[in-house]
């Protein structure tokens, strides 16, 4: 009897080890069971699920930042442009200020002035639109408000009545003009 007992305990502990480690016996053909396939997509799903709902959150997060930037630059876009007038408008308030000016400390006063605007105008891209006599109409940037006969080709600047301006490539004002009248 002994040497049956001998032979049910297996030779090899490591041996025991896996047999103890395996997965439960499957049905035949070796395929899971339908309890173990149902554990194992349950799994998938609650992994998935949770995959899903962080990527939610993290779009969520994105665009309630994407909004706050927009949100922020709608509401300092003249910033910039604000603090380059803010010294123009201190030149004027100072030239307001002088007791008893003369007509040319007035002069020099409003030339340094025009140089501080025209220094922020540059420095936020808006740029002067004055188009020489003789330049072809352009519609996109000019608003020819009379034809006046002339001695020149039709359709080009005679006079500039009042400057035109754009910021960067969007026009904010055209140049009003007088055009040519063909012959």
């Amino acid at each position: 009897m002994q040497d049956q007992e001998n032979q049910a305990v297996p030779p090899n502990p490591e041996a025991a080890a896996a047999a103890a480690s395996a997965p439960p016996s499957t049905p035949e053909g070796g395929l899971p069971s339908l309890e173990q396939q149902l554990a194992e997509t349950e799994a998938k799903l609650a992994e998935m699920h949770d995959a899903f709902m962080r990527a939610k959150a993290d779009g969520e997060n994105i665009r309630r930042r994407a909004q706050e930037d927009v949100s922020k630059a709608h509401k300092f876009a003249v910033e910039s442009f604000a603090e380059a007038l803010v010294p123009v408008k201190d030149s004027l308030e100072m030239a307001l200020k002088v007791e008893a000016p003369t007509l040319e400390s007035l002069k020099e006063g409003v030339e340094m002035t025009l140089k501080q605007l025209s220094a922020a105008f540059e420095r936020n891209r808006l740029i002067a639109i004055e188009p020489a006599q003789g330049d072809k109409l352009d519609p996109n940037k000019h608003q020819a408000v009379a034809v006046v006969p002339a001695d020149q080709e039709a359709n080009t600047v005679v006079t500039v009545l009042q400057k035109g301006y754009m910021i960067a490539d969007r026009l904010l004002r055209p140049a009003i003009v007088t055009a040519a009248q063909a012959k």
